[in-house]
């Protein structure tokens, strides 16, 4: 039996005046999908707890089967784990963003111009994070390069007693309420003001502005945790599963509960992912004697966040046929049995540009399965057959049949 979970990160929406009232999941030509749910059970699921942020975190996390509640500790450590940062127990973890902020003098009354400093290349980023791990000397803090925008700051026997905002809230908007508080609040302060210092000037920032790119100007930090303990996802569901990801986050959850971790060449996080290798890795993976793929995909939810509208409609539909369809077509070949479960992890509204809580519409479907809603893949058709799962953590349960 094989299991494949297809999961469009920030996928679902709410219906959006500029797309005249539809969701882009209404507008997408995504055949493989609708073929899933007429066929399958569809429905929608709670994937954040209402006591939870809508993070990426905690919403796969709770569809990979791991209870939030009991399991999350944190965005970072877990990006720790996939970047190969040993954590010790005293440890504190932060996502620290390559941001552009506006040119105002004071650092307070700066903008979030772009959460991902135009989505900064990998080989950038890193120059840029070496410079800051050389240059900005804080006692007891270490700066660790990831991918693109996405970066690690870990402070040895700190404090989460911090008030943090996620970037990504607050773009086009004035950073003033939303620099860190708490007690030690201006600690990390000083490090955002001191890395801005340090960065609009340098030799790479310079080329990105000449080249009419945003530059990456400041460090912003936020995602606090602590050294997660998370159970090995064969012990726990009995199958042997693989990742796929082009996201730190997605490939930490992976290495803390045992899962492999597939390496795609030319993976983004974008739109211009490598879609095709995704499917590639995926075959690859069943037909090496996994059990079980995860093929996440964050192309929706950039779009998401950068209120492009048509190219969250392309994202669903480069999914669809890029990596749903082929890989569809593999397990049918194959002959053996499977079930999928096609889900966001939560929704990325483009009018408002960053997750919210609300329920995503999931679809489960098993070889062979008999009469199945008959309605394509949407939001509205998904809360009309009132098929409602109240704990995200569960599906997972649902699409092993345990």
């Amino acid at each position: 039996m094989k299991y494949v979970v297809f999961l469009g990160d920030g996928m679902a929406d709410f219906p959006n005046k500029e797309l005249s009232g539809k969701t882009p999941l209404e507008l997408a030509e995504k055949p493989n999908m609708d073929k899933l749910a007429k066929a399958g059970a569809m429905g929608l699921a709670k994937t954040v707890d209402d006591s939870l942020s809508p993070g990426s975190d905690v919403a796969n996390l709770s569809v990979l089967g791991y209870d939030p509640l009991q399991y999350y500790s944190g965005r970072s450590p877990l990006e720790a784990l996939s970047i190969g940062v040993e954590l010790k127990e005293t440890d504190v973890t932060f996502r620290a963003n390559l941001v552009t902020l506006s040119d105002e003098a004071e650092y307070s009354e700066k903008t979030m111009v772009d959460y991902s400093s135009g989505e900064i290349t990998t080989a950038e980023s890193t120059a840029l994070i070496e410079y800051l791990q050389e240059n900005l000397v804080v006692e007891n803090f270490a700066l660790y390069s990831g991918i693109s925008y996405r970066h690690l700051l870990v402070w040895d026997k700190g404090t989460t007693d911090v008030n943090l905002t996620p970037p990504h809230d607050i773009s086009g908007r004035k950073v003033t309420e939303y620099l860190p508080g708490g007690e030690f609040g201006e600690l990390l302060l000083g490090i955002m003001q001191k890395s801005h210092e340090l960065l609009t000037g340098h030799p790479i920032n310079q080329d990105r502005i000449k080249r009419g790119l945003n530059p990456a100007n400041s460090l912003w930090i936020w995602g606090e945790g602590t050294k997660p303990a998370l159970d090995s996802f064969y012990e726990k569901f009995g199958v042997k599963g693989t990742m796929i990801s082009a996201v730190d986050l997605l490939k930490g959850i992976a290495v803390g509960t045992g899962m492999q971790v597939a390496e795609v060449a030319d993976v983004t996080g974008n739109i211009d992912t490598n879609f095709d290798g995704k499917a590639e890795a995926a075959i690859k993976a069943l037909s090496s004697g996994q059990d079980f793929v995860y093929i996440h995909v964050e192309a929706p939810d950039e779009c998401g966040h950068h209120g492009q509208h048509d190219l969250k409609i392309k994202a669903i539909e480069l999914i669809d046929e890029k990596i749903v369809g082929p890989v569809l077509e593999y397990l049918e070949a194959s002959g053996e049995d499977y079930s999928v479960l096609l889900t966001p992890d939560h929704p990325t509204p483009l009018e408002l540009l960053t997750h919210v809580k609300n329920p995503v519409p999931f679809v489960l479907y098993k070889k062979g399965q008999g009469e199945g809603s008959g309605l394509s893949y949407t939001e509205k058709n998904a809360e009309s057959t009132g098929l409602f799962v109240e704990k995200g953590s569960e599906l997972m349960n649902m699409l092993l049949g345990k």
